[in-house]
């Protein structure tokens, strides 16, 4: 028996051993799973004190816990408060007294309730911030952008739909924010050429800067192009713009990336050459939903040697236009055709034979292209690593065999509603790489298919099975078995899958989204192995579900602490289930229609104990039923309610629900 002196001499914790710097690097490996962090913390004193000193970044539930949560955390440099939609001024006084120097970066895109006294606490204690997310403050005023503009470090600020301020409020923000190197002013309808340009005169350093929507003219142009470091310029649906007035521009914007002009109809390829004259280093043109996309506007495209990206969704497109561009455009890597009339096999052939680079294709609801498109793609395109090509009807099942015997690097690839069958499938296994699968709507697809994918496709992380009726739970045991890193599964009115899949699924850990929609023969059984097995789950649609009740939220109120997104609709749940929901802290948005065992009384307990909601959808029959007090109050707590009206809705057969989906 050793003595108590010897047993004393090892009485010490060999945790005391290792470094702060040993630790912060264990951290740094700890990102993936926010539980981990955690975890980690509760080892012992030395790391809990550790990981409160290493952790940056914060993403509080409650605004209530502001104060205890940052005294744990004093090294936050960015605050994530997406989840807190009730800030006060209040709030911003505890954050601005508590970070001080340390706080960097503040997302306040998703709360309310706050005005210009906190915003104007917050950037004079917090001298160091240089990132504002306001996006969505609708009620802020010029007096708010009077106080934005006493923080004379910002570089990045978003004022995304802010339509109470006015150019006097950006003029503020521009004589006082001159470090600003992005500004996003996209939906801001108070802003004119007036703002933008003095905007421009004043903040030499900005390098990207968003206008969308907002009702500029030309009179703003010449300065926002005599900016020596703009790299990304968005003008998206800024219909002042027409070719008439670009014509008086006499020079572009030389260090100009990427322009976005989509959804500006008035702008043809005239205007487009006056705008970009001289843009030699353009990577990146956007010209979705704008004018036909004919020869002479390809020609315009010959004076950008360094373009890579060209994007003309929605957009009237002629062959002579798609042969232009392939023949002018030297350094093409991505094309996005996405749902442009016009694109037949003639066009899009000729383009991608002159581009044996091109790693991006779009060709989603291309309805005219048929296997000569695919037989061109599969001999020149062999380094795609995306193509996206939903709604092509016209391709045949053995196109899909090709793709995959000559297209190895794909990483993304979406053919739903197409004739793909186990062949097709088969032999996109070959892509070991393939991380996104979308097969939805793929009527010949089985488990024979899909087996071959989990057996070959290791790294896939998204799968869409979107009533892809031959699937059953062989072929999402094999994905379970095979593909570990998944994250997001969609299953829905898949009518064979049952709770043995389920089953098979809780073991991919890292699953966050599950969508099984009207999967009648999955029970709460099989909702609470997802539970127990799937702690990251964010988002979950168990729409039409109809024998998941009560039994299947305990378990998940227990286990999936993150959830935040729920659609319980036409399930079997009562006042019980939806009351143990409540008690989930990160639940923001729940979809409550047609939910028999529910009444209003249950209804407005689990809306009162559920603190965190920002969005409810209920149908219109309960808002007579609840007090109007009590929907007062949970709206004050930042939670907007969505009323509907829908009758109640059978399923429908996969095949005929296609074909009235096709003639729509």
């Amino acid at each position: 028996m050793k003595s108590p002196k010897y047993m004393e001499s090892f009485d010490f914790d060999h945790f005391d051993l290792l470094t702060e710097e040993i630790i912060f690097a264990i951290l740094d490996f700890l990102d993936e799973n926010p539980l981990d962090k955690k975890s980690f913390s509760l080892v012992c004193k030395s790391f809990y004190v550790a990981e409160a000193r290493h952790r940056k970044t914060l993403k509080p539930l409650r605004s209530e816990l502001l104060t205890t949560i940052l005294d744990r955390y004093p090294s936050v440099s960015r605050l994530d408060l997406t989840l807190c939609p009730r800030i006060t001024d209040n709030s911003l006084i505890v954050i601005s007294s508590i970070c001080k120097s340390t706080l960097r970066s503040i997302d306040l895109s998703r709360s309310k309730c706050f005005s210009q006294v906190g915003l104007s606490n917050l950037v004079l204690n917090c001298s160091s911030l240089v990132e504002l997310d306001l996006s969505n403050g609708t009620e802020l005023t010029d007096s708010a952008a009077a106080a934005i503009a006493e923080a004379k470090n910002l570089e990045k600020l978003w004022l995304v739909r802010c339509k109470l301020i006015s150019d006097l409020g950006i003029g503020c923000i521009a004589v006082g924010c001159k470090k600003l190197r992005l500004i996003n002013l996209k939906w801001c309808l108070g802003v004119t050429h007036l703002g933008v340009g003095l905007l421009a005169i004043k903040c030499k350093e900005i390098r990207s800067l968003d206008l969308s929507y907002v009702p500029i003219t030309k009179k703003c142009l010449p300065s926002i192009l005599q900016l020596q470091h703009l790299e990304e310029l968005v003008l998206t649906g800024c219909l002042g713009i027409d070719d008439g007035n670009l014509a008086t521009l006499k020079q572009g914007c030389a260090s100009l990336q990427t322009l976005n002009m989509s959804c500006c109809q008035n702008v043809t390829h005239e205007g487009l050459s006056f705008l970009t004259n001289g843009a030699g280093n353009l990577r990146q043109l956007i010209l979705a939903y704008g004018s036909t996309v004919t020869l002479a506007l390809a020609e315009t495209l010959q004076k950008f040697p360094k373009l890579e990206s060209i994007k003309l969704d929605g957009c009237l497109v002629t062959s002579d236009g798609l042969k232009a561009i392939g023949d002018y455009c030297v350094s093409l890597r991505e094309l996005s055709l996405s749902k442009c009339s016009g694109v037949i096999d003639e066009g899009l052939s000729s383009i991608v034979i002159k581009h044996k680079e091109l790693r991006k294709l779009d060709i989603t609801c291309c309805r005219k292209i048929t296997d000569v498109s695919i037989a061109s793609i599969k001999t020149s395109c062999t380094s795609l690593t995306s193509l996206r090509m939903e709604s092509c009807s016209l391709i045949s099942q053995e196109a899909f065999v090709l793709i995959g015997q000559h297209c190895p690097f794909l990483e993304e690839l979406d053919v739903t509603d197409n004739s793909i069958d186990d062949e097709g499938l088969k032999s996109i296994s070959r892509c070991s790489n393939l991380s996104s699968l979308k097969i939805g709507i793929c009527l010949n697809i089985t488990d024979k298919g899909l087996t071959r994918v989990g057996m070959c496709c290791p790294k896939l992380k998204e799968l869409d099975l979107y009533r892809s009726v031959g699937i059953t739970d062989l072929g999402i045991a094999a994905i379970a078995s095979g593909c570990s890193r998944l994250e997001m599964i969609n299953i829905a009115y898949c009518k064979d899958i049952t709770d043995h899949s389920l089953s098979s699924l809780s073991k991919c850990s890292r699953l966050n989204t599950l969508e099984i929609r009207g999967c009648h023969r999955i029970s709460s059984s099989g909702l609470a192995a997802i539970a127990g097995g799937c702690k990251q789950l964010t988002k979950l649609d168990i729409k039409k579900c109809y024998d998941i009740d009560d039994a299947g939220m305990l378990p998940l109120a227990h286990f999936s602490q993150n959830l935040r997104v729920i659609n319980l609709s036409y399930c079997s749940v009562t006042d019980v289930g939806l009351l143990a929901l409540a008690s989930i802290s990160c639940l923001q948005s729940m979809t409550i229609l047609h939910l028999k065992g529910l009444t209003a009384n249950g209804l407005a307990a689990a809306l009162l104990a559920c603190g965190g909601l920002t969005k409810v959808k209920l149908h219109t029959s309960f808002r007579p039923l609840l007090s109007q007090p009590l929907l007062e109050h949970i709206e004050a707590r930042g939670c907007v309610f969505q009323w509907r009206d829908k009758p109640f809705q059978f399923d429908e057969d996969a095949k005929i629900w296609k074909l009235q989906a096709d003639v729509v």
